[in-house]
């Protein structure tokens, strides 16, 4: 009688060796794996924090072969939400929510060894939502992309209790940039991912932030015949819609479609082109690289995101100019500077801080 390894060697000569791999085929690339072979896959950890719900969304992004990777946050009171859009291959309607099942992926023979462990084993989307109070699939289609949303409690997952700095990122000695201090945070993760993965562009901000974004961004993209008789948006990637928008009504209900909830008031700004579309993180970071060798922190995206936001250029310029207004005082009073000018920008308020000293 036939041994079982011999047995097992035969039923992969005929069948392929993916045969052993799959207890059900979904079509469109999509399997559910074998216990065995999802353990076999197993990953270095679980998911412990919204921070980890991050990574697993990047990833799955990637292992899409995305390469335009669009992350909207926000947080109100203990809820967080997070949509992700990316330009990757896509999942067929059929499949949206099949997707989250344990086991189901896309991904039978590419798994992926990276960072933060294995991934491939159809357990990634899963473990978010096991972990989050809602994740869905928003809109996609085969090669139209994707948009993610998932919204968590923050009592029931954790997350850093600073989401507002930006790590320090400094030139890598393989070249590229690296992250090398700072709380590790929301920004963080996503740093360190785009730093790993250099080739796609990672966008980060608010969901006006976002939604301004894809607009610009798909208005680069798309040819002018496209947006003069696109009859029906759906037909486009997700990640161009908004770009297709006629008017401020229009762009509100297609970026609700994709997961974005923005006013009309906002909408109207996005189309008047008064909001900036965001950089791509490592283009905001690497400024300095070059020159100081160093790339220090960002400007604060989350706080605030009703209020004031001031870019730090112009905070800089008014630091500037705040020293030059305190020389007035300062020769007449013998004081003189510690240290720089300390700027903290509010919901509706500018306080300025100066800390002197007198002259002996």
């Amino acid at each position: 009688m036939t041994d079982d390894n011999s047995l097992i060697d035969f039923v992969a000569g005929v069948s392929g060796e993916g045969y052993l791999k799959v207890e059900e085929d979904f079509g469109d690339g999509f399997v559910r794996l074998r216990i065995s072979e999802a353990e076999r896959r197993q990953a270095k950890h679980d998911i412990r924090s919204f921070e980890d719900v991050v990574v697993e969304a990047l990833r799955n992004s990637r292992d899409a072969h995305a390469r335009r990777i669009f992350l909207a946050s926000s947080r109100e009171g203990d809820m967080r939400s997070l949509t992700v859009i990316d330009d990757g291959i896509g999942v067929p309607p059929h499949l949206h929510d099949r997707i989250f099942e344990p086991r189901v992926t896309s991904k039978l023979e590419t798994m992926v060894t990276d960072t933060w462990g294995v991934h491939g084993r159809g357990m990634a989307l899963f473990s978010i939502r096991e972990n989050v109070l809602s994740a869905r699939v928003a809109a996609s289609d085969l090669h139209r992309g994707l948009s993610l949303t998932i919204v968590s409690d923050c009592n029931a997952l954790s997350e850093r209790a600073d989401q507002s700095t930006w790590p320090v990122v400094e030139p890598a000695e393989e070249g590229g940039l690296t992250v090398v201090r700072g709380p590790h945070n929301i920004v963080r993760r996503v740093l360190e991912f785009a730093c790993e993965h250099p080739e796609v562009s990672v966008f980060l901000g608010t969901p006006t932030d976002a939604i301004a974004t894809l607009h610009a961004v798909g208005r680069g993209t798309l040819a002018s015949a496209d947006l003069l008789f696109c009859d029906d948006v759906t037909k486009l990637p997700v990640w161009q819609r908004p770009a297709a928008a006629a008017d401020a009504s229009e762009l509100v209900e297609i970026a609700a479609g994709i997961g974005l909830a923005v006013s009309e008031r906002t909408a109207h700004r996005v189309l008047a082109g008064e909001l900036p579309a965001l950089e791509p993180v490592l283009a905001v970071v690497a400024g300095s690289a070059a020159s100081s060798g160093r790339v220090e922190p960002a400007p604060d995206i989350y706080r605030d995101r009703r209020g004031l936001k001031i870019h730090h250029a112009d905070l800089g310029e008014f630091k500037r100019r705040l020293e030059q207004a305190f020389d007035v005082i300062a020769d007449r009073y013998f004081l003189h500077l510690k240290a720089e000018p300390k700027i903290v920008v509010g919901r509706d308020e500018i306080r300025v801080r100066f800390t002197v000293e007198k002259e002996d």
